[in-house]
């Protein structure tokens, strides 16, 4: 109970926000005054800053008992009654895993980046938006209270779209930052209406108070008084989501947000942007648990994300575009983890992905600073021998990602699968089974096209071929030794030490009631082995397929080409949305300004004017100014008068 909670004051979490953002005022001077060193020097020391700050107060926390807080409470934001909300920010076991992925894997991607952005003239630029988004997802899971969070929410969306069409002069970027945009404000227009749902509903109850504190205190309260509405703020959170983290049907923008550097697609994919929803619902994990209708939704949506993306990932050519594809399929697992009840899971498998799908951006970041920017996989090949570090850290991720045994993503990703099997899951787990399958392949399959075998570079991209500067090397050795040991924090249960990193969690996340964990029965041993078996059989099918010469390629290409069209084309998603949302509403939008704007509202005005042009003449020789007639029509006035009462 919030009683029981031991609190801590420091005011110190406010330096986690306001270093990056004192980034972002020293990168803007160097860019109008052209002082790119001071932006690559303050860019990645702010954060280096706020990670070293994270580390203190994390340290802080952990010398409380189970379940403490660290606040810093900064001032009463709005005073509106019955409505207020106060300015605080709070760590505790799930925000300070979300401080030290933000602040340490942010750190990386910021030092990387003064290697592959060295050449760039917009590098202050460039910088300034990075702090912006660094310091924009830290207000979101530093923020005490859910419209503190929504402006981190927002932020962070805004500096996506800076970050995505950072080079706008390219059409093709600047139309990838606009879509990123219209997608994000759908679901942030879903999220909106369900804060305000859900302060309707905490009037009702009694409280006036957004703070996640009051809200997952009442939740119980709410869902007895009106548990349809619970339901309905829950799924209205969860669209709100499904644009952030990229779910069905709001993930068609991140894919092409690969138009943007290199290091923001790892930044957003990885450490930022995309985790916001999940870390949203787990936050809100004591409502969600009120609401099983909703947690189903979201179970469903995940599973059939995970495998939706995987399946468009096995065909694509485009180093980035895989990895893309990758991240969605990864945030379906984190949400069929969320749906299933398995919060610490999902977090945990963010935590991992962080990791590992940040490694696998930056190696593809380090190909193309050899390849003079060479994305398609077709035309790679043999590199292992020019780029070793990076062959070998991309090796890594892909190892991770795939779940082999020891590494880790296999440890969350099979963590998420045994709680949503002994949660009676048993269709999703299956899905996420079966995605597990795919994912194994289709990276391994990226790796031995680029990495092994004969070079098929292009001859005029080979001058530049040889191995990345150290600062960019740098961060990927750090990045693959946390891809090996990071996921050991959590075991099985009865393996070892067990789930070290679910105990950690398990104050600031709800448990699932009793009731509703249909235990399967089935042993964890049984699980974990099928999702070896599977990983290890998608590993073997991508070799045999890429790595050791065989036709098997085209002979499947031939007998299921209609399935590689359909899988190449994404399922036509985008041109299903173009013809049912984007090309009625650009049409309605031109009626609306060439018929109703210009023709009736301005044509009414204009016609207006024109009226009044063309009667003015007649109205001014009424005013000619000669007294004589202005007598004359008196008379005639007064005569018309005296006439008009005598007829009467």
């Amino acid at each position: 109970m919030e009683s029981q909670v031991t609190v801590v004051e420091s005011a110190l979490l406010r330096w986690i926000i306001l270093l990056p953002l004192l980034g972002v005022g020293l990168c803007a001077f160097a860019a109008t005054t052209a002082r790119a060193r001071l932006a690559r020097a303050a860019g990645p020391l702010v954060v280096l800053g706020a990670f070293a700050i994270a580390v203190y107060t994390v340290a802080q926390l952990w010398a409380q008992p189970p379940g403490a807080w660290v606040v810093d409470h900064l001032f009463t934001w709005i005073q509106a009654s019955p409505l207020r909300v106060v300015a605080a920010l709070r760590v505790d076991a799930l925000s300070s895993v979300m401080i030290l992925v933000v602040t340490g894997v942010g750190f990386l991607i910021h030092l990387y980046s003064l290697g592959y952005m060295h050449d760039d003239p917009d590098v202050a630029r460039y910088f300034a938006y990075l702090n912006l988004f660094t310091a924009s997802m830290l207000i979101l899971v530093l923020g005490d209270s859910l419209p503190l969070l929504f402006v981190g929410w927002e932020g962070v969306g805004l500096c996506s779209y800076l970050l995505i069409g950072f080079w706008y002069t390219d059409p093709a970027n600047a139309d990838a930052g606009r879509k990123a945009f219209v997608a994000n404000r759908v679901g942030d227009a879903a999220f909106l209406v369900g804060m305000f749902l859900l302060f309707w509903s905490l009037v009702g109850a009694g409280s006036a108070s957004l703070s996640f504190a009051d809200v997952n205190r009442l939740a119980p309260a709410l869902a007895q008084r009106a548990p349809a509405v619970v339901t309905a703020i829950c799924l209205l959170f969860f669209a709100g989501a499904t644009g952030k983290s990229a779910q069905i049907p709001l993930y068609v923008w991140l894919p092409d947000a690969m138009a943007g550097p290199t290091p923001v697609s790892a930044l957003i994919h990885a450490a930022t942007m995309v985790t916001a929803g999940v870390y949203m619902v787990a936050r809100l994990s004591p409502l969600y648990v009120q609401a099983p209708a909703a947690m189903e939704v979201i179970a469903t949506i995940g599973a059939a994300t995970a495998l939706f993306a995987a399946t468009i990932a096995l065909v694509q050519t485009d180093l980035k575009k895989v990895l893309a594809y990758s991240t969605v399929s990864q945030l379906g697992y984190m949400f069929l983890g969320l749906g299933a009840g398995a919060f610490s899971a999902a977090i945990f498998h963010l935590m991992t992905h962080a990791f590992f799908k940040a490694l696998l951006f930056l190696s593809a970041g380090s190909v193309m600073h050899a390849l003079s920017g060479e994305l398609n996989i077709e035309k790679m090949g043999g590199l292992r021998a020019k780029l070793p570090i990076t062959a070998m850290t991309f090796l890594v991720g892909a190892l991770a990602l795939a779940g082999f045994p020891g590494f880790a993503a296999f440890f969350s990703k099979d963590m998420i699968l045994d709680e949503a099997f002994e949660h009676g899951h048993h269709v999703a787990w299956f899905i996420g089974l079966a995605a597990a399958g795919l994912t194994a392949f289709y990276i391994f399959r990226a790796y031995f096209l680029a990495f092994t075998g004969t070079s098929r570079v292009e001859p005029d991209k080979t001058h530049h071929l040889h191995e990345s500067p150290s600062v960019m090397t740098t961060p990927l050795v750090v990045l693959a030794v946390l891809s090996v040991i990071g996921g050991w924090i959590g075991l099985p249960h009865g393996f070892l030490w067990g789930d070290r990193f679910g105990a950690y969690l398990e104050p600031s996340v709800a448990a699932l009631p009793a009731r509703e964990a249909a235990a399967s029965g089935a042993p964890t041993a049984l699980l974990m082995g099928a999702a070896i078996v599977v990983a290890l059989s998608g590993i073997g099918f991508a070799y045999v397929m890429y790595g050791g010469g065989s036709t098997l390629v085209e002979s499947l290409y031939a007998r299921f080409r209609s399935v590689y069209t359909l899988l190449w084309n994404k399922y036509y998603v985008d041109e299903i949305y173009a013809a049912l949302f984007l090309r009625p509403y650009v049409a309605l939008s031109r009626f609306f300004w060439q018929v109703v704007d210009t023709r009736v509202i301005d044509g009414a005005v204009n016609g207006l004017a024109t009226l009044v042009v063309a009667t003015s003449g007649v109205w001014r020789r009424l005013q000619t100014g000669n007294v004589q007639s202005y007598a004359l029509i008196m008379l005639i006035g007064a005569i018309w008068l005296i006439v008009a009462l005598a007829v009467r």
